[in-house]
């Protein structure tokens, strides 16, 4: 079974377009706290902001499971 790695991606795209966990939670509507739990792997986005996270992070959605 592959392991996800949506919690890696995040994190990384995050750091590539040069955003904070904060910078990030507002424009999505989460808490930076929220963007961290999601970094660590202690739980994912809902699957209906994959999405918008995509649109904001310049990648696809498929880029979080690959």
């Amino acid at each position: 079974m592959k392991k996800i790695i949506i919690s890696e991606k995040i994190k990384n795209y995050r750091y590539q377009n040069h955003l904070t966990q904060a910078d990030f939670g507002k424009m999505i509507g989460v808490s930076a706290q929220a963007i961290s739990k999601w970094e660590r792997g202690d739980c994912y986005p809902d699957i209906t902001l994959l999405p918008f996270l995509a649109k904001i992070l310049s990648c696809s959605i498929n880029d979080f499971f690959e």
